[in-house]
């Protein structure tokens, strides 16, 4: 024999279970309000005692009322010292109760107000903190995980997920006002008539239950605004910075196509959550007033009481049916949310992510060289894209990789200031384990110039002296000079003053790598990776930006991967990988001599040089 248990039961049941689920799984977000708990208790507070002097409120009025309705009784307030002390004075106990109504009608407006300041202060405090959490975690993360996760998805969490949750916060704050607000008007209620509060809160009860499953549905369509959103942004951020690559090649209405089915897709789910949201009130609104229509039929039938305390009893009720109201649309606009909040705990969350393990040995420098010892590297740890490198860098000695492209060469360097991990093997600088230095100790003692350099869209001057904020006037502008990008720096509109555009877009390739070349000049590195630095330059950039790699060369560690190979004819080693696996290493004469790839190389630019 099973127990039937009624619909009505089922659905209380679920929901306490949903309310009890839900405190733990946003425990994450919610501890943050620890942070400032000044701010939070005060909020507390004042609503607490906005809520108290509603209910006080409510106590004069229904001495107004019996002061109107039976002007021979004496005036009750139920406060036994205040009603002797009315009673004592000569004035009418109308008039002063009417004082005591506005007294505690404008005290519990300005209890209000402080209430919302402190509210306000609490929810931006949320949404800077978790900004400020959301920042440190990306901080602590290896750059491994960028490479899997869309900046676009990331940057929609930090913006508008957080902009989402600031105004859930506000519900939350909102349902707990007007719960404490419901809370005194129902002792108000009970104190007036308990048959006519029991029966109110039952009907009430089984109303809101009932609206349960409308706001289950609203939560479950959430979760379809964040994946619209996160698309959205992705795409968008897509566009913006791939917007020359589009113009050339001629792909505008691939984009435009891919844009509307990415907007049209965030316009269907906000349609989705609409339909179900803007369902949950005017529902609740249709069947409270049934409800309240049938009590007021119910007390005039069934129960015998005074006016005064019945005109008090639905003036009370009449204030608690919209704040219920309320309470339940807000509740449904809280379940929309669902979905930030769970992008929100994703990035936070801190058991499913590998962090970066920094070292604690100070780098002091290189002494002797930077070996690496049968080092196998994989991005996925099923799919290596190095095996067995064992190389050996000497310090004051330029070594170069060369290989074709997809062999492993910037693999390979990324791994000596720990951009990525070996997945196998060891990488040692004077016999230390690169691991476990101090990974900025070690960074700032590098410099990498790469084909792809960043330019911040900020002045010549901040993105020279970036990562080298004490450089002296005199010291930037001999960098710029080694550089060879004194000359056109001088020419712009502001001189060092000049911002550069986003990603740099005021300049040209070969001028934005001589900013990095004189970035990287200034920070005067021990060590110096070269990435292809002069890759896809016209020939005069090209010369420039040689000029100015051999003035920052001498006397440093230099590890150069080469495109073309007479920039590295004078190396000291020259490595060639193929498929991840070094082929052949030694001066580049002697390669040339053994006639294998690196013989193929050179044979196949000296032809392309005469074609040219």
């Amino acid at each position: 024999m099973h127990l039937k248990i009624s619909r009505p039961v089922r659905n209380l049941f679920k929901s306490m279970i949903q309310t009890t689920k839900f405190w733990k799984e946003n425990y994450l977000i919610l501890r943050e309000l620890l942070h400032f708990r000044r701010v939070t208790t005060f909020a507390i507070v004042f609503t607490f005692l906005a809520a108290t002097f509603e209910g006080i409120s409510v106590g004069f009025l229904l001495s107004f009322l019996q002061s109107l309705t039976d002007t021979t009784a004496a005036a009750k307030t139920g406060i036994i010292w205040l009603d002797i002390w009315i009673a004592s004075q000569p004035i009418s106990p109308l008039y002063i109760i009417s004082v005591l109504i506005l007294l505690t009608t404008w005290t519990r407006a300005g209890f209000n107000y402080l209430a919302g300041i402190y509210t306000e202060s609490a929810q931006l405090n949320l949404a800077n903190r978790l900004r400020q959490q959301i920042f440190e975690q990306l901080q602590a993360l290896p750059l491994g995980y960028f490479t899997e996760a869309r900046s676009g998805e990331i940057m929609n969490t930090m913006t508008t997920e957080i902009e989402r949750l600031k105004q859930g916060f506000s519900g939350v704050a909102f349902v707990f006002t007007r719960a404490l607000v419901v809370t005194v008007y129902f002792i108000c209620m009970f104190a007036i008539s308990w048959q006519l509060s029991i029966i109110s809160v039952i009907v009430f009860s089984l109303l809101a239950v009932g609206l349960t499953t409308l706001n289950a549905r609203v939560r479950e369509s959430s979760f379809g605004i964040s994946r619209a959103n996160g698309q959205f942004n992705s795409t968008a951020l897509e566009f913006i910075n791939g917007i020359r690559t589009v113009h050339a090649s001629g792909t505008q209405e691939f984009e435009r196509q891919r844009f509307y089915k990415v907007s049209q897709n965030l316009l269907n789910a906000s349609i989705k959550v609409v339909y179900a949201w803007t369902l949950v009130k005017p529902i609740a609104e249709g069947v409270a007033t049934t409800v309240l229509i049938s009590l007021i039929i119910i007390s005039f039938t069934l129960f015998t009481l005074p006016i005064a305390s019945l005109l008090t009893f639905f003036f009370v009720l009449v204030r608690v049916v919209p704040s219920l109201q309320d309470m339940n649309g807000t509740l449904a606009f809280l379940s929309t949310l669902s979905g930030s909040l769970e992008n929100i705990k994703e990035l936070l969350r801190e058991e499913n992510k590998v962090f970066f393990k920094n070292g604690n040995i100070e780098f002091l420098g290189l002494k002797r060289s930077i070996d690496i010892i049968s080092v196998d590297f994989g991005y996925d740890p099923t799919n290596l894209v190095l095996h067995n490198i064992t190389l050996s860098i000497e310090r004051g000695k330029m070594t170069a990789l060369v290989g074709s492209s997809g062999a492993g060469k910037t693999t390979v360097v990324d791994l000596i200031p720990r951009f990525y991990d070996a997945t196998e093997g060891h990488i040692f600088i004077d016999g230390v384990d690169v691991r476990q230095f101090e990974v900025n100790s070690l960074r700032r003692k590098m410099a990498v110039v790469s084909q792809q350099t960043f330019i911040f869209n900020t002045s010549v001057w901040e993105n020279i002296t970036y990562g080298t904020p004490g450089a002296t006037e005199a010291e930037t502008r001999e960098a710029a000079r080694l550089a060879n990008a004194l000359e056109f720096i001088e020419e712009m509109p502001e001189g060092f003053n000049t911002i550069l555009g986003d990603r740099g877009c005021r300049l040209s390739g070969g001028q934005q790598q001589r900013i990095a070349i004189a970035r990287a000049l200034l920070r005067d590195p021990e060590i110096l990776i070269l990435d292809e630095a002069t890759s896809a330059l016209d020939s005069v950039s090209e010369r420039l930006i040689q000029e100015s790699i051999e003035k920052l060369s001498v006397g440093r560690t230099v590890i150069a991967i080469a495109h073309r190979l007479s920039t590295i004819a004078k190396a000291d080693k020259v490595v060639v990988l193929e498929q991840g696996h070094i082929v052949e290493q030694g001066n580049y004469q002697e390669l040339l001599q053994q006639h294998g790839k690196l013989w193929k190389y050179h044979q196949m630019q000296h032809e392309l040089g005469h074609t040219g």
